[in-house]
C-alpha cells in the first residue's frame, strides 16, 4: 500500500491522537497540529484530497442542557456540506464524523461545566451531568475501532458525506431518522447498514471496566 499524508488538527488528545497513532504505526506521514485551521490550498494543488470532518451524532439531534455544544456541532456539518460541494470540483471529497458516546478525555476529563443555576434543578437541562459522572456508567465507543473506520474511510469513493460510528450513534439516528432535518441531508451514508451496530463499539467484557489510561487520555 502507498504511504499517504495526513494533516490532522488536534493531536494531542482524543480522536487526533488515535488517528496518529495508527497512521504512523502503518508507515503514512501525520503532520499534526493542536487546534490550528488547515487549508485546502495543497489539496487543489495536487489534484485532489479529502477532508475528514469530526462532529458528533450530537450534530443530528439535540438533548436538554448542550445547547451550546449543539450549535457548534450543527454549525460545523453546514460549514461541511457547504465546503464539499465547493470543492467537489478539484477532486477533493468531504466526510463528516459522526460518533457515538467514545472513552475519550472530552467526556472524563476535558469536559468543562459552569456552575449550575439553582433555578434548573430537577430540570432535564441537568440531565447530562450523569453522563459525565463514569460511576454512572462509561461510554460504549472505542477509539481505536472508531479510528479505524475513518481510516478506512478515507478510501471509500466517491467520499461518504457521513460516517456514523458506534451503537449509540446509530440507534439514536435511527429514532430521529423521520424528523425534517436529518430527511433533508444526503444520504451517503458509511459504514452500510449491514454493518454491525456494535463494530465499533468496546468488547462487551470491557463496557463495565476502566483504566487511567483510558480517564485521562482516551
Amino acid at each position: 500500500m502507498t504511504s499517504q499524508n495526513w494533516l490532522i488538527t488536534g493531536v494531542s488528545s482524543g480522536f487526533g491522537r488515535e488517528l496518529a497513532t495508527q497512521l504512523l504505526g502503518r508507515g503514512d506521514t501525520v503532520v499534526g497540529t493542536v487546534r490550528r485551521p488547515g487549508s485546502v490550498a495543497d489539496l487543489r494543488a495536487q489534484g485532489g484530497g479529502r477532508i475528514i470532518q469530526m462532529s458528533t451524532y450530537g450534530g443530528q439531534v439535540a438533548f436538554p442542557g448542550n445547547s451550546m455544544y449543539h450549535a457548534t456541532k450543527w454549525g460545523i456539518e453546514g460549514f461541511a456540506e457547504s465546503v464539499a460541494q465547493e470543492v467537489a470540483p478539484f477532486g477533493i471529497g468531504v466526510t463528516i464524523v459522526e460518533p457515538g458516546g467514545a472513552r475519550t478525555e472530552f467526556r472524563y476529563g476535558s469536559a468543562q461545566v459552569a456552575q449550575p443555576l439553582p433555578a434548573y434543578d430537577g430540570n432535564p437541562a441537568h440531565g447530562f451531568l450523569a453522563m459525565l459522572d463514569p460511576a454512572n456508567g462509561l461510554a460504549p465507543g472505542d477509539p481505536a475501532r472508531m479510528a479505524a473506520a475513518i481510516i478506512a474511510s478515507a478510501a471509500q469513493e466517491p467520499a461518504p458525506m457521513r460516517l456514523i460510528l458506534g451503537a449509540q450513534a446509530l440507534k439514536t439516528r435511527s429514532q430521529f431518522s423521520g424528523t425534517a432535518s436529518l430527511a433533508s441531508k444526503p444520504r451517503a451514508i458509511w459504514p452500510p447498514r449491514r454493518t454491525s451496530r456494535r463494530a465499533h463499539d468496546l468488547p462487551d467484557g470491557r463496557r463495565a471496566q476502566v483504566s487511567d489510561r483510558e480517564l485521562d487520555t482516551g
